[in-house]
This record gives C-alpha cells, sequence and structure tokens, in this order.
C-alpha cells in the first residue's frame, strides 16, 4: 500500500517508494508495478501525474483528480512557483557549506541543447568514517538540503556530480566504490535522494499547501548510525546554520 500524505476531492498527494517507477515509459523496463496503477487501486475515480519524479527517488509526488486540476498544477510547476526540498547523502563535504550551482544541463537526452539549471544548497551534517577505499583510510559524507530553482532532467544528481559530490547510490552519475561502500557496510541499496517537502498554492482553493514525506527505514539507519538526528531535526523547524552535526562513525 502506497502511503498516502494528503488527499481531497481535487489531489491526492503520495510518499513515492524509492525504486518504484512512476508510469511506463522509455527510461524503464517492464516492471511488474508503476506507482499510478497502485494507487489506482487504492484512490477511486481518474487520476493525473501532476509532475515526476525519478524512478531511483522517494518523496512527494501530487496526483491530480482531474485534467484540469493537472493543468492548474503543471502551470505552476512550470512558472516556477512551487518550491521543492530534497534531502541527500554525497560524498564528502561540499564547500562552501551552501551555496548555489549553476550550471546548464540537457535534457533526457545528454546530446540535447542545454538550457539554464540551478539548485541551491544546504550542508545540514557531516560524518567521517574509518573504512578504507582507495587512497583513503577515512571516508567523508555530508547531509545536504537541496532546492532545485529549475526542473530539468536529474537536475539535482548531475548538479552534485557536477561540482564534484556526487549523492551516494547514483548508479548513472554517481561512484560506483563509494556506492558499494554503502551497500556492504550500511545496508544501503537505494540512491539517498529524497523529496521531502513540497509547498504550492491549492488550484482550487487559492489555499497555501505544505506537504511533508517521511523517511524511509534505510534513511533512519543512517541518520541513526551517524548521528544526524539533530540536523534533521533543525531542518523541520526551519532553524538555519551551517553543519548542525559534525559527527564521527566507527
Amino acid at each position: 500500500m502506497l502511503e498516502i500524505l494528503y488527499q481531497d476531492d481535487d489531489i491526492v498527494a503520495v510518499n513515492k517508494p524509492a525504486n518504484l517507477a512512476v508510469h511506463r515509459s522509455k527510461f524503464v523496463g517492464p516492471d511488474d508495478a508503476f506507482l499510478i496503477d497502485l494507487l489506482r487501486e487504492q484512490v477511486e475515480g481518474r487520476l493525473h501525474l501532476a509532475h515526476r519524479l525519478d524512478r531511483a527517488t522517494s518523496g512527494v509526488l501530487l496526483v491530480a483528480r482531474s485534467p484540469e486540476m493537472a493543468s492548474a498544477l503543471g502551470e505552476q510547476f512550470m512558472g516556477r512557483s512551487v518550491s521543492k526540498r530534497y534531502l541527500a547523502v554525497v560524498r564528502g563535504w561540499p564547500e562552501p557549506t551552501e551555496g548555489t550551482i549553476d550550471y546548464p544541463l540537457p535534457g533526457s537526452r545528454d546530446t540535447g541543447p542545454r538550457r539554464d539549471a540551478a539548485t541551491d544548497y544546504r550542508r545540514l551534517a557531516t560524518v567521517e568514517v574509518d573504512i578504507p577505499l582507495g587512497r583513503y583510510e577515512k571516508q567523508r559524507y555530508a547531509l545536504v538540503a537541496a532546492e532545485p530553482r529549475t526542473g530539468r532532467f536529474r537536475q539535482i544528481r548531475k548538479h552534485f556530480a557536477h561540482i564534484h559530490h556526487p549523492i551516494v547510490g547514483d548508479s548513472q552519475h554517481g561512484r560506483g566504490d563509494h556506492n558499494r561502500l554503502f551497500k556492504q557496510h550500511f545496508s544501503s541499496h537505494r540512491l539517498l535522494l529524497h523529496a521531502e517537502r513540497l509547498t504550492f498554492i491549492h488550484p482550487a482553493t487559492q489555499h497555501p499547501m505544505l506537504i511533508e514525506a517521511g523517511l524511509d527505514d534505510t534513511w533512519q539507519r543512517l541518520i541513526a548510525r551517524f548521528a544526524w538526528d539533530e540536523a534533521v531535526r533543525v531542518l523541520a523547524t526551519g532553524i538555519t546554520g551551517a553543519d548542525a552535526t559534525d559527527a564521527g562513525c566507527a
């Protein structure tokens, strides 16, 4: 069963699990399940996707209950009036601790024309683990919050790879050796990118909406293991500041 975060007569918001394709497309194979099909088994009536999340990404996903509502929500996404906040675990400790990655990106085809793309980020917490890998006896990772200003294809994943701090678990743009380290030592078999918060204006009521999606078991284990609980709490309260937590982990 999908976790429904919010629903009314016009929209439904769900907490999309990692590694579940949203719908059939050329980017996914003949999977046994798709989110939109599973949701139709839980919610009666017509459903129309208002936006997309990568198959590997988890978190808040909006679904409209009519074509008109889907169009109205789509206009907000296209007009950049929707605010999206993601959590990610990246290799290394990004410097400066907060800033904007401003780097044009192509569409779904890497050979296509590049368009402006910008992602604001903030480093929330860091950890150094005593696990040798390559030339280094210890490895550094960071918990970051990312807020994309634009909505390009795999924007956050490509942007962090561009600044040499790829997201852990990213098989396309990340580091295979670090992905394997997380699998072997931390039982993490997923892309560590989560759409944690979404804010928008409800097209029918014109009320501001804030929808948040909780973290899955993999995320919860890592947060506890790396002592990042306080950093996540601080983020939820809206208090800002670099490096809420610096921790060590054997």
